[in-house]
């Protein structure tokens, strides 16, 4: 049996490694900190979005989110345009210097990850990582969608 505590611990420092290296990486190269890159990779997918569905995405809270497109924004990164259908929100999208740097400083962040990730898994193991990864982030963005507590029981196989 697997001991699930050491796994949940195991992929927390993996993690914060990860984050850390990349966060450096980034930094260095493009001047963009990760967190303002994962931002900037979230509003090229949708497009637009309001600051509701980016905290949404991103799974933090709607005032951190406004924060962090205050900071994308001001560094002309993004910019807020008036949401058409709702008065009372705006739209995020990026701005021609935001898709550069996106594109300039994805190529970075994937050869980063395979170094760490790509060139230590078989991709066998890769692809199995990341759907059993995916599901998981599923099932938790499931679960808090119905601001359950505790997940529900896995059905059984």
């Amino acid at each position: 049996m697997t001991d699930l505590t050491s796994l949940f611990t195991d992929l927390v420092r993996l993690e914060t490694r990860l984050y850390n290296v990349l966060d450096a990486r980034l930094k260095a190269e493009h001047g963009l900190p990760l967190g303002q890159f994962e931002f900037l990779r979230v509003i090229a997918a949708r497009g637009n979005a309001r600051v509701y569905d980016l905290a949404h995405d991103i799974a933090i809270t709607v005032g951190a989110t406004s924060k962090a497109v205050d900071r994308l924004e001001s560094a002309g990164r993004c910019r807020r345009t008036a949401n058409p259908h709702d008065r009372r929100s705006s739209l995020v999208e990026l701005t021609p210097e935001g898709e550069r740097l996106l594109a300039a400083a994805a190529p970075t962040v994937e050869a980063e990850l395979n170094i760490w990730l790509g060139s230590v898994l078989p991709a066998k193991v890769l692809t199995d990582l990341a759907t059993s990864v995916s599901m998981l982030r599923q099932r938790a963005e499931a679960d808090h969608r119905t601001d359950r507590t505790e997940p529900t029981a896995a059905p059984e196989r």
